[in-house]
């Protein structure tokens, strides 16, 4: 607004004031500069108060904006000891082993792998090694809190040949003593089509550096979340072999903690560990038959992902 505009509004303002109260002419000359100092100062609240809320209306849109992103990548695996208990007590005929279906026993302490498959993903299917993927979004502009759904392909391969403590019922003879694991004659057990955890992930990253043009910065990030495992489990039993289906089977919980590299907006890299505990209550087997077992697991990440700012 002008000067010119302002002194005409004050001067409206001030003559309908004085013309309200009664106020003639001849005492405006004494009572000028009383009534004045409060419509200017009536005003100006006015204009001040007007403006504030308009800044602070668009700073709360802007700082409702978000950012939606996914990525790409892969990963390696450790798992601790399990103790992986069979039951199949439908007593069905099994023509294959020439026995009917009645066992309940544990392997004590089994010992199991990953399978990364890195040395053949040039000339393969870009998801048989150890992939993962994430789509999320964090909340602001600041990029401290956000959500996330992540998908972790891990393979766990129990290791063949390795001796163990057996325990319980085969067919109608007990067994409790340190046996040899043959996947020949006796077992083979991995969910070599993945382990396969499933999560929704709560997010906080944390800026720690920030290049002078703002097109490269580094942050601090760290999750935790909870989610399904869904294996496919392929199982040799008795000299028995089966793929089964995909299926969830228990759940996953566990916390990522890593660095996160931004470039140009649209771009970043991110390297994190991350350590699950998975417990597989269902897994499917032969037949009837079900295993369960749990296990601790620590996970190397390292994916390119995109990101798109609203």
């Amino acid at each position: 607004m002008t000067k010119c505009g302002i002194r005409c509004t004050l001067y409206l303002f001030y003559r309908i004031f004085t013309e309200s109260l009664g106020i003639t002419q001849n005492n405006v000359a004494n009572m000028k500069s009383h009534l004045r100092v409060p419509a200017v100062a009536a005003l100006l609240l006015l204009l001040f108060s007007s403006s504030f809320a308009q800044e602070a209306a668009t700073k709360k849109t802007k700082r409702v904006k978000g950012t939606f992103y996914g990525s790409w990548g892969y990963n390696r695996d450790w798992f601790s000891k399990s103790d992986i208990h069979f039951r199949n007590s439908s007593g069905e005929y099994n023509p294959v082993t020439g026995n009917y279906d009645y066992y309940d026993f544990t392997i004590y302490n089994a010992k199991a792998t990953d399978r990364d498959g890195f040395n053949a993903m040039l000339r393969t299917d870009l998801t048989i090694p150890q992939y993962v993927y994430r789509l999320g979004y964090y909340f602001n502009n600041k990029k401290d809190l956000g959500i996330e759904i992540n998908f972790d392909h891990a393979k766990y391969i129990m290791s063949d040949w390795q001796t163990l403590h057996v325990k319980g019922y085969i067919s109608d003879q007990y067994i409790d003593k340190d046996t040899m694991i043959s996947p020949e004659t006796f077992l083979h057990f991995e969910h070599s089509d993945g382990a396969n955890f499933l999560m929704l992930n709560l997010m906080k990253r944390q800026r720690l550096l920030t290049s002078k043009n703002n097109k490269h910065w580094l942050s601090a990030v760290i999750k935790y979340g909870f989610g399904p495992v869904i294996p496919r489990t392929q199982v040799t039993l008795f000299g028995q072999d089966l793929n089964n289906c995909f299926h969830i089977a228990g759940y996953v919980t566990g916390m990522e903690v890593g660095l996160r590299y931004d470039a140009f907006k649209h771009i970043y890299v991110e390297y994190t560990g991350k350590g699950v505990f998975a417990d597989y209550r269902n897994v499917l087997v032969l037949g009837s038959g079900k295993a369960h077992h749990h296990f601790w697991a620590f996970e190397n990440i390292l994916t390119l992902g995109f990101q798109f700012p609203l």
